[in-house]
């Protein structure tokens, strides 16, 4: 039988078992996916943890996961895009995607560029969708200078490289050691933390004129304090402080879609981005993954392998 990462009710690592479930059965529309790389991300610790029951609860047993990138193993009634064996990546809504076998609409998948690894395409959907849309949310363009808060995360580093393309100086902030990728990307590292509203100035020399917020605490108020205004500030992690200021919002929602994710695929085949990837862990080691996700500091993606 196939298996897939559970929980039953909320609570910490702990609650994370890989038990054998039943082989999924694709409906009309739906593709059958084996999966060979699916990535972790915070808001999926903060789901199973209870912190986001209200905006986003819980059915147990419940699954978890939105990513994945794999090989088709079996289509449903009507689907015409993709054959058995083909090589996809994208998403499902269902919490499903911690599984070795995985079922998807055929509608959230695109075909998987053969210069892409399977880590790096099974990291693309939640993070990259989210990073896309936060950079089209403030329109960055030829000449700006963005500040990306959490600058080294999933987000993040996506978020640093797409606003380079765009043409913007960018200045990242992160920790003193994931400055040097920083750095090679042709983002002005700056650590975070006392002083960092004067660090930020000295770097831009001139005007900050946007702010990316992929980490919350303040940042969004930082940001106006820099004299960003609200329009051109986008906060992923302070949804009151959205609502309080007029900031805006926009996330993973408003960049989900399978145009989004076969843009960005094409701009990582090209090299023109790098999803950097922290760590890797087999299926049965999904505790140990979030453990290294929930300690925090890593440069990039957390990946499960099934």
């Amino acid at each position: 039988m196939p298996q897939a990462v559970r929980f039953d009710e909320y609570g910490g690592i702990d609650v994370l078992r890989v038990v054998d479930v039943e082989r999924p059965v694709p409906g009309p529309g739906q593709v059958l996916v084996r999966v060979k790389a699916t990535s972790i991300n915070p808001g999926e610790a903060k789901i199973r943890s209870g912190a986001l029951a209200q905006r986003w609860p819980s059915t147990f047993p419940s699954g978890e996961g939105s990513d994945l990138a794999g090989v088709v193993e079996e289509r449903g009634e009507g689907v015409t895009s993709f054959a058995t064996g083909d090589d996809v990546f994208g998403w499902t809504d269902n919490r499903a995607a911690h599984a070795e076998l995985v079922l998807a609409e055929a509608a959230h998948l695109v075909r998987k560029p053969a210069g892409i690894s399977w880590e790096a395409a099974g990291s693309l959907y939640v993070a990259g969708a989210t990073a896309y849309a936060m950079v089209r949310a403030v329109s960055v363009g030829l000449g700006d200078t963005v500040v990306v808060s959490g600058a080294a995360g999933g987000v993040g580093t996506i978020a640093v490289q797409l606003a380079k393309n765009a043409g913007a100086a960018v200045i990242g902030l992160a920790s003193e050691p994931h400055h040097a990728w920083l750095a090679s990307h042709g983002v002005i590292p700056v650590t975070y933390g006392e002083g960092v509203a004067d660090r930020i100035r000295s770097a831009a020399g001139a005007a900050v004129d946007a702010f990316l917020d992929t980490y919350g605490g303040g940042y969004v108020e930082l940001a106006l304090e820099l004299g960003v205004q609200p329009e051109r500030i986008d906060t992923i992690a302070d949804f009151q402080a959205g609502a309080k200021y007029g900031v805006k919002t926009d996330g993973n929602a408003a960049g989900a879609s399978a145009e989004v994710l076969s843009e960005l695929a094409g701009l990582v085949d090209r090299g023109l981005v790098e999803i950097p990837i922290a760590n890797v862990y087999p299926l049965d080691q999904v505790r140990d993954a979030y453990r290294e996700l929930e300690h925090g500091h890593t440069l990039g993606k957390i990946v499960l392998r099934p």
